[in-house]
């Protein structure tokens, strides 16, 4: 079974991230969900992407590295949103990395905001909404695709759902999308079970 870090969005460590963590638990999966907001749960995303810029990068960072220390180093890199970001920079420079699952948010493989291409052999699964507005209706979704193009869809899949929520897996919020989220869970526990 695989061993996963799920890193939560910028609402914070909700019960709904707790949640999704579980039900890859169920599974037979290992799953740690690092809170590299000390407890702090923004009302809103607005909330919380000014909260993680007043932390900052570098304490983000060394808040993740805290939470990894001792895990062992054939790990699954799974986030999302701005968690989704920081687990393709561990997945694409953390040596072991055995697989992403990126949620409602995906960084560009070449170019300046690139971590670098992608390790060759790396599997990857992107899940976001076709109209979220920071997924979808933004540079994220063609990011997805060229990592798609790039890797080729034996490595790499991208799952695109109809509807306009951002942080549509998270049961906690209004912005739930149950069924949407049945079939993202489907599909990560298959990708899990495929890396034994």
């Amino acid at each position: 079974m695989a061993e996963v870090v799920l890193i939560h969005h910028v609402r914070g460590l909700t019960d709904g991230v707790r949640a999704f963590a579980d039900e890859l638990r169920a599974g037979g999966h290992t799953v740690h969900t690092p809170d590299l907001f000390d407890g702090e749960r923004p009302a809103s995303i607005e909330e919380g992407v000014a909260h993680a810029q007043g932390l900052g990068d570098q304490v983000l960072e060394e808040r993740t590295d805290r939470a990894l220390a001792g895990l062992p180093a054939g790990l699954v890199y799974a986030g999302f949103s701005l968690g989704a970001g920081t687990s393709q920079r561990l997945a694409q420079t953390r040596p072991g990395a055995r697989g992403a699952l990126l949620y409602e948010a995906c960084m560009p493989i070449t170019g300046e905001w690139a971590y670098g291409p992608w390790p060759e052999g790396l599997p990857v699964q992107i899940h976001g909404m076709d109209r979220d507005p920071y997924f979808g209706l933004e540079s994220d979704i063609d990011s997805a695709r060229e990592i798609v193009e790039t890797v080729g869809s034996d490595l790499a899949e991208l799952f695109v759902y109809p509807g306009d929520q951002h942080l549509f897996t998270d049961s906690s919020l209004p912005s739930y999308d149950e069924e949407a989220t049945a079939l993202v869970l489907k599909r990560s526990r298959d990708f899990l079970d495929r890396l034994g």
